[in-house]
């Protein structure tokens, strides 16, 4: 039976999200309706898709009895109040990252979702990516031996974009982009809590962060370094380096398609998305929407690729950087 799929918001990412799950097996994957709260925009978007309902509001989505999962793919600030509504109606949730804006808002859905017993899972694509894999293999085996030390950058000539310049949408460097260089961080460290965290940015005129910098200290000698820009494009390269050798994955890291393991290049092709898309490699989100069926199917609440507990330490480090560079949200 195929997992049956409700979209909430239609903007930019949920398009590129429908485009690449029409790429899966439609006896694995069914689109039932989309919600905006623009009724025209939901109309729209379900023309374009193939999909056979449209709601002008999220609560009819939540009661719609033929939902069993929805993406949630709407501006930061509302991920929260998106994700409890269709938690609280029954729904399993996949939610675009960052999950919530702190790491009060996080945990406040992965206890909600365990109190439901339902899926919840932050769609932070770049963990399912085959090249992600391959690289997670890497290390897993002892190819480049201990991991030493991390460092990733991520920079782009996006501070004119609504979402990152401005506070009221959720705005700033370390929560748009800056989570894709810790999540490399992250997973090259299995998970483990940084021991301490330093940090320095500069702020724009609306108080949110337009660049940051910041080195991560964890035990046994190792380190990382990453860094964020919204004003200029840096290399957005990540480099892992190994006691035995090391991996890069070239720009763009966050939705790679080529790996350099120890300066042997891999590649991985991506399907074509199903319609054109409005960012780089977008039909690699379809590997995320494929965990949700596997962990539906296996009655899991949680991946294991991307845990509550993933989400909820990388909420605390970037909860941290921006009290260190001094960006508060009203929510804090």
């Amino acid at each position: 039976m195929a997992t049956r799929w409700g979209i909430l918001s239609a903007g930019k990412i949920s398009h590129d999200f429908v485009s690449a799950l029409r790429t899966l097996p439609t006896d694995e994957h069914e689109l039932v309706c989309v919600a905006a709260r623009d009724l025209k925009s939901a109309q729209e978007f379900a023309r374009l898709h193939g999909i056979p309902k449209a709601y002008g509001s999220y609560d009819e989505l939540a009661r719609d009895p033929r939902v069993e999962v929805v993406y949630v793919g709407t501006i930061h600030p509302h991920h929260l109040s998106a994700t409890k509504l269709l938690l609280k109606n029954g729904k399993n949730v996949l939610v675009e990252k960052p999950l919530t804006l702190n790491l009060k808002g996080t945990q406040e859905l992965t206890s909600l979702a365990r109190k439901h017993n339902l899926f919840l899972m932050e769609a932070l694509w770049s963990r399912f990516l085959p090249s992600y894999e391959f690289v997670m293999n890497a290390i897993n085996t002892g190819i480049i031996g201990d991991v030493n030390h991390v460092t990733v950058n991520f920079g782009m000539p996006i501070a004119d974009v609504d979402r990152v310049n401005r506070k009221e949408l959720g705005g700033g460097t370390v929560i748009d982009i800056g989570i894709y260089t810790l999540n490399v961080v992250q997973m090259a460290f299995g998970g483990e809590k940084p021991t301490e965290i330093k940090a320095i940015g500069h702020l724009n005129e609306n108080g949110v962060d337009e660049s940051m910098t910041a080195v991560l200290k964890y035990s046994n000698g190792r380190t990382a370094n990453v860094a964020t820009s919204a004003r200029v494009k840096y290399p957005c390269e990540a480099h892992i380096v190994g006691t035995k050798g090391v991996v890069r994955i070239p720009f763009p890291f966050w939705c790679a398609d080529k790996i350099y393991l120890n300066d042997v290049k891999y590649e991985f092709d991506l399907p074509q998305p199903a319609e054109i898309c409005n960012f780089w490699n977008s039909c690699g989100l379809r590997y995320e929407a494929e965990e949700v069926r596997k962990c539906l199917i296996a009655g899991k609440v949680e991946s294991a690729v991307m845990s509550h507990k993933d989400s909820e330490l990388l909420a605390a480090i970037m909860d941290e950087i921006r009290r260190q560079i001094g960006v508060k949200y009203d929510v804090d």
